[in-house]
Parts: structure tokens; sequence; C-alpha cells
């Protein structure tokens, strides 16, 4: 299985041998660090070694793009993330992670190391200790310096050759060739005052249709002629090569697109157009100016577009926020770039019950690092809106695996700022959640009481709910169910209204009643919440009633039935990206199909969810009544196809992508 590779921005000229070489390498050392100035070509030689033979030789390639990283401190969860590890446990990150890859053959991509060298030195030196079949491709601009590295130097491509054809290609691309042998001797001379360096030949050639090949010949003849001194150690010439032709692109832009690339720099994931235009307008950049220059810096190379998205690579980035320093706009872009990521998260929670559910969980996934960075800055600048937004963010971080990222800002919030109640007792709640599902029972509880405290004193019943759904979830899971009725019923008691609050604390009253042996009042709780959430056209609330159903129908001897709410929950769960749910899910259904006698398809189920367990770093968990279950259903199936049978059609499900397993496990239910 392969996790996410960078795409590529254009032809991969040359570099043949090389790849073969980092590849021998990959099969040799434990730690391969591609060294080379920026715009060299590290990434796309990186992407290229992992994508090809060495690929067959890993179990898995996992690709972490580091460049976006702001906080230092969530280097080793963003690598996680990257792994496919969405951690509930209370471990260090190092150690889940550590575990998780265990003794598998895993190749671990970490690019763009150069801002975090001494970190990256200092996790990848812990994981090559704890996993021996761990391979790590590094990219930086330095070395890491850790024991047993293997570098390598990535130089510019030759001139004459490889560099030529490149250029000549990404000419033709722009809708020019070479008309004379003057256009050639001059494409020749670019080449070698570029002294081929790949980023700065594509950014070269997106000016060509409006700078002919001979006048750019003339300009770089100009601007890199006056070379420095030979025994000058201050910057090599590839350095002042690179910088010349990126501040050459920005000379060439039009004002308003250099404003806006300044602009664009403060962005860490893939923009969309309307991120961009919120976060970017102003002054001169009107809505419709700013959409014309996004259009300019696309022709020109210097943002490329991808599944929608707006991406610009580090290297011009960095320029960007050189520029945006220069005209004194940093702080005040910051401010804007919060600003807008705060309104983002706010209108997720407002469309947390409600057919827009599903759409705000991916929004939230598809910016997380811009979220990051907005609340560092406020962090920084505003912690009391800090603590609101990571309040707000915290239930939909904790639901799509991000426990340790909602932990980290939350507890910095709760450092930094004593806010109004109302900010205190939905931070409190939302630290609760993340402490409950990573099994800190007793830490939630506090959180609990602390929560409701600050609830109490903003007189916020949808607070005080909240708050009884946490303490409500911590006792459901430590086996006392009648506790956790008290608690919604009281809760429910206040006039609420409709709110995300009253369904989850009717979930804790649904789960208390199934748990304490209520069945008929529990179903009717279950399929009286169920039919209002699907009325609604949300996901989340669903889901669990249709596991409280299915959990139901399996005591009561109604496998069919419980199968079929089964897959309607891995279907909710599934649309809102909850891997915690989906290992329930599936345990659910490993049940019900060990009872309709599709043992074999039981098996798998089983192990399919295991994976997801795995991934999310504990044992399988779930209320106390699911241990028997699960028991039950496992004697039954290995009663009927026996132990090897069993355990083949197991430990392959275990084995193998889990998504790809569950589209099967849910194709024509």
């Amino acid at each position: 299985m392969q996790s996410w590779m960078p795409p590529e921005r254009g032809p991969f000229v040359g570099r043949h041998s090389e790849v073969a070489d980092v590849v021998a390498r990959l099969g040799q050392h434990r730690l391969v660090t591609l060294v080379g100035v920026g715009g060299v070509g590290k990434s796309r030689l990186a992407a290229r070694a992992a994508d090809g033979p060495a690929a067959d030789s890993f179990e898995t390639v996992h690709w972490t793009p580091l460049w976006s990283l702001g906080s230092r401190a969530l280097l080793t969860t963003l690598v996680a993330d990257a792994c496919g590890l969405s951690d509930h446990s209370s471990r260090e990150p190092v150690d889940a992670l550590g575990a998780w890859i265990g003794r598998r053959r895993v190749l671990l991509i970490l690019d763009s190391c150069e801002h975090l060298v001494a970190e990256c030195a200092e996790l990848v030196e812990a994981l090559l200790g704890r996993c021996p079949g761990l391979v790590v491709l590094a990219t930086s601009r330095e070395p890491l310096g850790v024991a047993g590295e293997s570098l390598f130097p990535v130089a510019p491509l030759p001139p004459d050759t490889d560099a030529l054809d490149l250029f000549t290609e990404r000419a033709a691309a722009a809708g020019v060739s070479w008309e004379s042998a003057e256009d050639q001797v001059a494409a020749a001379e670019v080449c070698q005052r570029l002294e081929g360096i790949p980023l700065a030949l594509e950014l070269a050639a997106a000016h060509l249709p409006d700078q002919p090949v001979r006048a750019m010949a003339r300009l770089l003849r100009d601007r890199l002629g006056l070379a420095e001194p030979a025994d000058s150690t201050l910057q090599p010439s590839r350095h002042r090569a690179l910088r010349t032709t990126i501040g050459w692109s920005h000379e060439l832009c039009e004002p308003r697109e250099r404003l806006l690339w300044a602009r664009l720099s403060v962005f860490r994931s893939d923009a969309s157009v309307a991120d961009v235009v919120r976060v970017c307008r102003g002054g001169p950049l009107t809505d419709e100016v700013l959409v014309e220059a996004l259009d300019g810096l696309r022709r020109k190379s210097l943002l490329t577009l991808h599944g929608g998205r707006l991406r610009m690579l580090d290297t011009v980035r960095e320029y960007g926020a050189m520029w945006l320093d220069e005209l004194g706009e940093t702080a005040a872009t910051a401010d804007r770039h919060a600003r807008h990521f705060h309104e983002v998260v706010v209108s997720a929670e407002g469309d947390w019950w409600g057919p827009g559910q599903a759409a705000a969980y991916t929004r939230i996934a598809s910016c997380h690092g811009d979220l990051c960075a907005a609340l560092e800055h406020l962090l920084a600048t505003d912690p009391g809106r800090a603590a609101a937004m990571a309040g707000s963010l915290g239930f939909f971080w904790a639901c799509c695996g991000h426990l340790h990222e909602a932990g980290h800002y939350l507890e910095e919030c709760a450092r930094l700022t004593a806010e109004p109640a109302a900010v205190v007792a939905k931070a409190c709640w939302a630290l609760g959640v993340v402490r409950c599902l990573r099994g800190e029972y007793e830490a939630a509880d506090r959180l609990g009481e602390r929560a409701q405290r600050a609830a109490l004193l903003a007189a916020d019943d949808a607070l005080l709910a909240d708050a009884a759904y946490l303490r409500g979830l911590v006792m459901l899971l430590r086996g006392e169910p009648l506790r956790a009725l008290d608690a919604a019923e009281r809760a429910l008691a206040r006039p609420l209204g409709a709110s995300p609050a009253v369904a989850r604390c009717r979930l804790v009253r649904v789960f208390a009643l199934t748990a304490s042996g209520s069945l008929l009042r529990a179903r009717a709780a279950a399929e009286d919440l169920r039919a209002e959430s699907v009325a609604a056209g949300e996901h989340w609330t669903r889901s669990y009633t249709e596991y409280q159903l299915a959990v139901m129908a399996l005591h009561e001897d109604r496998s069919a039935d419980a199968a079929a709410h089964a897959r309607a929950m891995l279907r909710d769960k599934r649309a809102i990206g909850d891997a915690f749910g989906l290992g329930l899910g599936l345990d659910l259904l490993a049940a019900a199909l060990a009872a309709l006698d599709e043992a074999e398809r039981s098996a798998t189920a089983y192990g399919a969810g295991q994976a997801f367990w795995d991934m999310v770093g504990h044992p399988q968990r779930g209320t106390p009544e699911l241990e028997p279950l699960r028991a039950r259903s496992e004697r039954t199936a290995r009663s009927r196809i026996g132990d090897t049978a069993y355990d083949e059609s197991y430990v392959l499900a275990t084995l193998t992508d889990p998504y790809r397993t569950l589209r099967g496990l849910l194709a024509g239910d």
C-alpha cells in the first residue's frame, strides 16, 4: 500500500541513472538523504525513486511534506498522520508511531527537512532504533547528521544535455520553439547561466512567450556575468542563479501579481480559490483583479493547480514571504488568514447538525495545515480567540483522528488564557473528549466537571448538555450505565431546543438504556433519534444509533437486521473519516456475519477491523457490552470453518488495505 505521492510539476528529464543509484542505496542503507539547493529537484528525484522498483520492496511507502509544519512540537504527529496512524492512545507520539511501524518493511520519505534538521534527526534516530524494517529517504538542503546516514548530493542537470532538453520541452509546452541556430545557441547559454537548476529553467521557460530566448540570454549575461571571486564562500553561484531567476520572475510579474504572490506565502495547505480570495484580497486586489492575478501566476509556473486547489513550491513561497515582510504586510496578512480560518471552523460547527456535516468534515481535513497555522498565530497574538477556535475545532479533530493536535492546542490555550466562562466550558469539553478517546477517563471526568462549572457560570444550557455528554461518555466506558443515564436525563430536562448537544445527550441515553438491559426503551429512543438524524441529513449521530440498533439486534438474535445496521453505520463513518468508528462497525458486522453462517466473511471483517484498531493505536474498544459479543461470534465462526481457515482469512485482511476490504464488505448489500 502506498500513501500520497507528490504529483510531477513537469517532465522528468535526465536523472534516470540517479534514480537507480538512489534505489540501490535504499537497499543498502537505512537513512538516505538527498542533499542540494532549493529547486534542484530533490523532491522529484525522491518521488521517482520511491515510485518505481523501490516501492515493490516495501510493504508501504509514506510521503511526509514537512514544509507546511509550523509547530516543531507536532513533527512526529505530522509524520504519524502521513503514515495513516490516527493515534487514540495516551502514549508519546514517537512511541505510538514506532509501535505502528513495528517490524514491517516501510519506506518513510521526509521531504524538506532543512528547517527542522535537529528535530528530524532526533525522530529518525528514535524510529530507526525501534523499527528494524524501516528505511528513511530524506530531502534537505543540509545533512541530518545521523550516524549511518548515506548522503546523496543532488547536482543540477548538465547544462549542455539534460538541462537543455528540459528547457526545450518546457519551452514547447509554452508554445515556443527554437526557430534558428541563434535561438539554439541562446537556449544553451540560458541553461549555462542558470547552471542546469530545474526550477530556474522551468520559471525561465514560462516567460518565453513574452521574452524571446535571445533577449533572455542577454539579460542573464548582464545579471550573472559579473561572478563573485573564485575564492568567495558567501554564496555558491547556483544559489545566485536560482535567486536571480525567481527575482526575475518577480520583476516580470504585474504589480498586482507580485502582491498576490507575497500574500499567498501565508498558506500552509493547498488552497482553494475561495480561501485565497478571502485572505488575499484588499487594496488593489479586488475579487476580479485577484482572479486575473492568479491566472497570471499560473501561466508563469509560480502556481500549479491540483484537484481544484492551488499549490506553490516552498522555494517560491520563501521568496514571497520575504517580499511580504518587505511590504510590511506580514502581520496583517497573518491576521486575515487566522480570522478567515476561524470563520471556516465556526461555519463547519454550524453545519454539524444537518446536511452539511460530511462536507464540513471534509473541509476541515482539507485545510489542516492552515488551521494549525491560524491557531499558532492566534496563540501568539490573541490567546482568547485561539481558545474559542480550538474549542470549536476540537470535536472535529477528535472524530477524525487528530487527537494529538487537538490536545496540544487546547492545552496551550488553557495555559495562556483565562477567557469568559463560555469559552472555558467549550475548551474543557473538547479537551475532555480528547482525553476520553485516549482512554484517560479520570482526566476526562475532571475536565467534564470544569466544563460543567463554567457552563453554569455562563448560564448556557447547550454547554451544560455537552458537559453532561462528556461525563456520561466516561461513565459508559467505565461500565456505569445507570449513572450515565442519570447525567443524560438531567441535562435533557432543561429546555435546550434543537442543537448538537441535545443529540449527543440523547445518544448517551440510548447507550445507557442498552447497557442497563432496557432494550425496548433503548430501541424506541434509538429509532426516534435515527429518524431525526436521517431527516437532518447528518451522519455522526445516526452512525451511533445504527451501532446501538445493531447491538440490540444481536442480543435478540436478529442477525440480518444487525448486519444491515452495521453496514449503515460503516457508510456513515466512512463519510466523515472516522477510523475509530470504522473499527467498531466492522466488529459489529463480523458478529452479525458469524450469526448468519458467513464465517469466512466474518473473519475478514474482524481482520479489517483489527487493521483500523491498529490505526488508532490501541486494542479493540467500545462500550463493555461489545466484548462478549466479539468473543461469542469468533467462537461461532471458528466452529463453522475451523481455526486454520479462520486464521488465514483474518490474517490476510489485517495485511490488506482496510478501506479496500471495507468496500468489498459493503458492496451489494
